[in-house]
């Protein structure tokens, strides 16, 4: 007859994170003595031992008096982190090798404020915050994204020691949140080859020109000054641009295939600063990698498009 082991896990609380929004409820939080709280009850220890030894009135009023605050203060400890309600707000891509900033809100709804709140990842420098009653903080986490592709942060770490430092209370938070890191873009650009087809990489294409007025459109950063239409500009009109019929326009296609002889990688990374380089100097570029294809076009939409096929690419 097989023996049935004892499952111990259902006899300890063993710490299990929480999904988002998470609450720290009272089974989800755990405290300890910290090294200064046991050196409070060893000096306890000591002074009880010295009333009993010369039966000291006056020293058991201190022993117990200070033995009573050690106490209230491991409650306040437990109810500085007791229902605090976790949730994360959406994060902005990075490039790898930079930091992802995680934004965490914490929100106290129980009508106390709460003080010196910790949170980190693992074996990351901690950050703190002090939070209103009924009010709600931001927490902005740091995380190194050391490598492309969606980085998931883990479980995050929420502890106080508040009021005096004897007892460290804690509990484990995981969100449902994620950061998308882009390819480290290489150091330096190679100049982009030019390909066969037509609106390759640093061919014309012959739409729009100097021959004929074709209208006005608002002014962007980086517009000619001889193209500001002046005149527009002065009948508080706004800051115009002028737009010429048969003005050649360079479309660029930046193409995995015309990166030869370099590892899967270095390519990503390359196409990542070619993609850059366009989209400062406000160029039309398409993008062919496998599996996917991005017609010619500018703008932010477009550009963080393509940095995420990218930074999603899987390499067979």
């Amino acid at each position: 007859m097989a023996i049935k082991l004892i499952d111990w896990k259902k006899w300890l609380r063993v710490a299990r994170p929480s999904k988002s929004p998470a609450v720290l409820t009272a089974r989800h939080i755990y405290i300890i003595p910290t090294r200064y709280g046991l050196f409070f009850a060893v000096i306890l220890i000591a002074m009880l031992t010295g009333s009993i030894n010369y039966s000291l009135s006056l020293g058991f009023v201190l022993t117990f008096l200070l033995a009573g605050m050690g106490v209230v203060a491991m409650l306040h400890t437990w109810r500085n982190l007791a229902h605090l309600v976790i949730t994360s707000r959406r994060i902005d891509p990075v490039f790898a090798g930079e930091d992802a900033i995680f934004e965490i809100m914490v929100k106290e709804d129980k009508q106390r404020p709460r003080y010196s709140i910790g949170a980190h990842f693992n074996e990351i420098i901690p950050t703190y915050a002090d939070i209103g009653a009924s009010s709600e903080t931001s927490l902005k986490l740091a995380l190194p994204a050391k490598k492309r592709g969606w980085l998931n942060p883990g479980r995050i770490t929420f502890f106080t020691e508040f009021p005096l430092g004897l007892f460290h209370a804690w509990s484990y938070v995981e969100l449902d949140c994620r950061c998308l890191v882009y390819p480290h873009p290489a150091s330096q650009s190679v100049p982009i080859p030019s390909t066969p087809d037509q609106g390759a990489a640093g061919s014309l294409d012959a739409r729009t020109g100097d021959d004929d007025f074709a209208g006005h459109r608002q002014y962007q950063l980086g517009d000619s000054p001889k193209r500001v239409d002046w005149k527009a500009s002065s009948r508080e009109q706004g800051i115009l641009t002028k737009l010429f019929q048969g003005e050649a326009q360079s479309i660029l296609w930046l193409d995995w295939e015309s990166l030869p002889g370099i590892d899967s990688e270095q390519r990503i990374q390359q196409l990542t600063r070619w993609i850059i380089d366009a989209h400062a100097d406000r160029q039309p570029y398409g993008l062919r990698i496998p599996k996917h294809e991005f017609p010619p076009n500018t703008g932010e939409d477009h550009y963080a498009a393509c940095l995420q096929a990218l930074a999603l690419l899987e390499i067979v």
